[in-house]
């Protein structure tokens, strides 16, 4: 196995494991859900287990998601800097969506979560605007510092989490149909992190 595909192997995992929690789930649950075995799934989350490709498949049904989604990589580049139009003193940042699109403004005030377990998955993609200030962005095992004036787009199946550094900052959440509702769940639970969370 080359370690490309030992990362991905390993940010499936972690995604299986972090959509489960998001949900509320136990093992249990979702093992019935998906028609396994707790233990099976167990040793899946753990990388006890090699990954089936029927499996995922059900597990992905399972966590209403799909197998695109389930094992998409992150792009390489996620910080984008915005087009400056001096003429006009505007700044816009390019972004892809769709018309279910939703935005928020939000000030953040405590650094991201530093256990890896209260990161959240989700199906959809995300994108963080900072208007002030620095935001701290943990994306699976990577950390992003996004500066004012800097906007980050990724996709939510990746764990992520979102805080400020240094004192607050403000930025604008931007959700595409799938986060947002992704954020409305975890709103109702009880469990909104932050701008991304």
């Amino acid at each position: 196995m080359t370690q490309e595909e030992g990362d991905l192997d390993g940010l499936v995992r972690k995604r299986i494991r972090a959509l489960r929690m998001a949900q509320g789930w136990s093992l249990d649950e979702l093992a019935t859900r998906a028609h396994l075995s707790q233990s099976t799934l167990s040793r899946i989350e753990n990388g006890q287990r090699r990954l089936a490709l029927d499996q995922l498949v059900t597990l992905a049904r399972a966590l209403d998601t799909t197998l695109d989604q389930l094992v998409e990589t992150a792009a390489d580049h996620v910080i984008i800097s915005p087009t400056i139009d001096a003429a006009r003193g505007s700044m816009r940042w390019l972004v892809k969506g769709d018309p279910g699109m939703s935005v928020v403004r939000q000030r953040l005030t405590e650094p991201p979560p530093d256990n890896p377990s209260r990161m959240r998955a989700h199906p959809g993609r995300e994108w963080l605007v900072v208007l002030s200030g620095t935001a701290v962005l943990l994306l699976g095992h990577r950390r992003f510092r996004v500066e004012t004036n800097q906007a980050a787009e990724f996709p939510t199946m990746m764990p992520h989490a979102i805080g400020a550094e240094g004192g607050p900052c403000d930025v604008l959440g931007i959700f595409d149909r799938d986060a947002r509702r992704g954020h409305q769940q975890g709103a109702d639970d009880g469990n909104a992190q932050g701008a991304g969370g």
